[in-house]
């Protein structure tokens, strides 16, 4: 499975302790030179410029050269490089969370996976507890409308439920 990933992704799991998660979802992470130079930036959190400058061996930058078309100018230079490096590749998923890159992603038919996906897959997965990780998520700059996190809660209160009481289901009525 070919996965390319933007930086916001990998900057906010860094942050939260759950960059591990993507190895075990996806096994091997791409990036193109401009997200690797992003995440390495002075401005850039300290715990994630440290984690960049020994990453694990599942992060691959891709070294050659990328060549977003003019379309993509709009977008950061990450976000252009990493759709770029998908279309290139056809990759399986591009992780990005950016409204304008995401739209841009899907208008090109790439199938687009944000960090509250990456998070609910993992929680559907018994890897995470969901209300944790997010209460840790909300604690950074990450920026995520209070009906859009009542769905991810809501689902996965309804997983919780389902897998807690299958036994009770089976009961027939005295």
């Amino acid at each position: 499975m070919i996965v390319i990933s933007d930086s916001s992704p990998l900057n906010y799991l860094i942050l939260i302790g759950q960059a591990d998660l993507l190895p075990k979802l996806y096994s091997e992470v791409l990036i193109p030179p401009a997200v690797s130079s992003e995440l390495q930036r002075p401005s850039t959190p300290l715990a994630v410029r440290d984690w960049m400058a020994q990453p694990p061996a599942w992060l691959k930058t891709y070294r050659e050269a990328v060549f977003p078309d003019t379309a993509l100018s709009r977008l950061d230079l990450g976000e252009s490089e990493a759709i770029a490096l998908a279309e290139t590749l056809r990759a399986d998923a591009i992780l990005i969370d950016e409204r304008d890159g995401r739209r841009v992603a899907e208008q090109r038919h790439l199938t687009v996976v944000g960090t509250l996906q990456i998070l609910d897959t993992a929680a559907e997965g018994g890897l995470i507890d969901l209300p944790t990780i997010l209460g840790q998520l909300q604690a950074t700059t990450f920026r995520v409308s209070a009906r859009l996190l009542k769905v991810f809660l809501d689902r996965d209160a309804g997983r919780k439920k389902r897998t807690a009481s299958p036994a009770e289901e089976t009961l027939e009525p005295l």
